[in-house]
């Protein structure tokens, strides 16, 4: 994870901010009051994790990226930042009163010693996870075109039975799920953040910023399901490809969990 997400933290705020209607998600699920103490795991450049301090929480952020702590420390001196390793946390015990996790648990190998380790930091208070599941993933129009990199993606994404069962052998309460429906006007370009806006998929500079595409896609594949996307975009096939990938489980979802004091 560490040597991907110091190449991609190179230009990765190129594309990636802060989506307004996603951070209200969190803070909503969050659950705490102005000026409780927060931790952002696996925070990359600090996007989520300030637009959370700008909401009036204290915020400490993580991650294991030498490059993506950097660049998130030019931004902000108001949060703490951390370099650190999801399995061995630099915090004290009951340190938090809240973790948030935003589109990362997928790059964590297991979850076991991860989610036991915010466990330990946590006193009390919810851990809100923001991912996909491989059932969402199956349903991505870009199947259509990069079948491949979307097959080896979903692969990498923990389903939410192994997702709620960890969490749940390390001690949280599952408090419940939110699902999530990607909207025109997203401003955060991750993985499916161009559902209505396939155009964005042929720029190099939003690719880059995505993992599956820096990581996983083979320059092949992204050559060949370019050109076609592009010749779909230009023809309007798009407009009959688009709707036979809807679906009823929608395209992220929100785990929220608890630590009971």
């Amino acid at each position: 994870m560490n040597p991907l997400y110091d190449e991609i933290g190179k230009s990765y705020d190129a594309t990636r901010k802060a989506d307004p209607e996603i951070t209200r998600h969190l803070r909503n699920h969050l659950q705490v009051p102005k000026g409780t103490k927060v931790l952002d795991i696996a925070c990359g450049t600090g996007n989520y994790s300030i637009a959370l301090e700008q909401s009036g929480l204290y915020v400490t952020g993580c991650d294991i990226s030498t490059e993506m702590i950097e660049i998130a420390k030019q931004k902000s001196s108001k949060i703490n930042w951390e370099l650190a390793d999801i399995n061995c946390l630099p915090y004290e015990n009951k340190t938090f009163t809240g973790v948030s996790c935003i589109l990362s648990i997928h790059h964590f190998g297991e979850l076991f010693v991860p989610f036991q380790e915010v466990f330990r930091v946590m006193d009390r208070g919810r851990f809100v996870i923001f991912t996909s599941s491989p059932e969402q993933m199956n349903t991505y129009w870009l199947k259509e075109y990069f079948p491949q990199a979307i097959e080896a993606s979903s692969k990498q994404m923990p389903d939410l039975t192994t997702v709620n069962n960890t969490l749940q052998a390390v001690g949280f309460d599952i408090i419940g799920h939110e699902t999530f429906l990607i909207q025109p006007d997203l401003e955060d370009f991750f993985l499916y953040s161009g559902k209505y806006e396939p155009h964005i998929y042929l720029d190099e500079t939003v690719r880059a910023g995505i993992s599956t595409f820096a990581n996983l896609a083979t320059k092949e594949e992204i050559v060949l399901g370019c050109s076609k996307l592009k010749r779909d975009i230009e023809t309007k096939k798009i407009n009959e490809v688009l709707p036979r990938y809807s679906s009823v489980k929608g395209d992220y979802v929100f785990v929220v969990a608890e630590k009971k004091k």
